[in-house]
């Protein structure tokens, strides 16, 4: 009994091995499909210009609306030109749900953002509807399109790769901020550049996700709160009228711990990354 008792553990062991193996392999799979896939979409869908360092090109700065001299408070203003375009006809001719893309020059950030009906609707897919392992950048479905709420809540997996909004817990990091103190969102009707002002870690059911559709007392203390707990000192300071995105991905310091962005929205000069060809502006 004793012989028979060592060879089932044996084997029982040598089958969990196994599948150890073969879960870790197909995982690594998935994740490169998932990249492959989302590299390919920014080779077809996007393209750089002059300002694909971040600064957006030469130029004069479009203001941040916010006290302080400049996105990180330095007083060199950023360039209202993202660095990037997007072919959005191309994109929403293969999934109308795409309603952004967002970029963060120096990071893994550079992916379609897709809002669905559900919250559920791109866990586990990809910008083209095939499943993906890490799913999609997404828009809260309570949110109104357009991303025209006061605030607006995005979500990302945070990857063991280091892809979707994994890197986000990297501006809890000293000088990390100082590096990267803007995001750009392109979408179809207008871009934006993301003057990043908080970043936290957070419970997945604190009052950090309360969306408000305008302006109003309670935004300014929501806002004043983001603040108050951001690991970082922006040397700007929100304002109530202001309309915002909050990027949020899983966290592992507790039991449902989140890690959240909060960035003002700038309005800047195109739609997708190119100027209006009349040379006049959007607002």
């Amino acid at each position: 009994m004793g012989r028979r008792l060592r060879r089932a553990l044996t084997a029982a062991l040598g089958a969990v091995f196994l599948f150890s193996v073969c879960y870790i392999i197909v995982a690594r799979l998935e994740y490169r499909a998932s990249a492959r896939r989302y590299e390919e979409a920014a080779a077809r869908f996007t393209s750089h210009g002059a300002g694909a360092d971040g600064s957006g090109g030469p130029g004069e700065g479009t203001g941040s609306g916010m006290s302080g001299s400049g996105p990180a408070g330095q007083g060199a203003p950023f360039a209202g030109s993202p660095p990037i375009t997007v072919d959005f006809a191309g994109l929403q001719a293969v999934n109308g749900d795409v309603c952004g893309w967002l970029y963060c020059p120096g990071t893994p950030i550079d992916y379609p953002v897709l809002r669905g009906e559900e919250d559920d609707a791109y866990l586990h897919r990809a910008y083209d509807g095939s499943y993906s392992a890490g799913g999609s950048l997404f828009v809260e479905a309570l949110n109104r399109p357009g991303f025209a709420d006061a605030n607006t809540i995005v979500y990302g997996h945070h990857m063991r790769d280091g892809s979707m909004f994994a890197c986000l817990e990297r501006w809890a990091e000293p000088g990390f901020y100082e590096a990267h103190p803007v995001m750009w969102l392109l979408t179809p009707e207008g871009d934006y550049r993301i003057d990043i002002f908080a970043g936290y870690t957070t419970s997945g059911y604190s009052d950090t996700y309360t969306i408000y559709t305008e302006g109003c007392p309670e935004l300014a203390e929501y806002l004043g709160r983001c603040l108050e707990q951001s690991d970082f000192a922006a040397g700007t300071e929100p304002e109530a009228g202001g309309r915002y995105v909050t990027l949020s991905t899983c966290a592992y310091a507790f039991t449902d711990a989140r890690y959240v962005l909060h960035g003002r929205l700038v309005p800047v000069d195109s739609a997708g990354g190119e100027a209006p060809s009349d040379g006049q502006g959007r607002g």
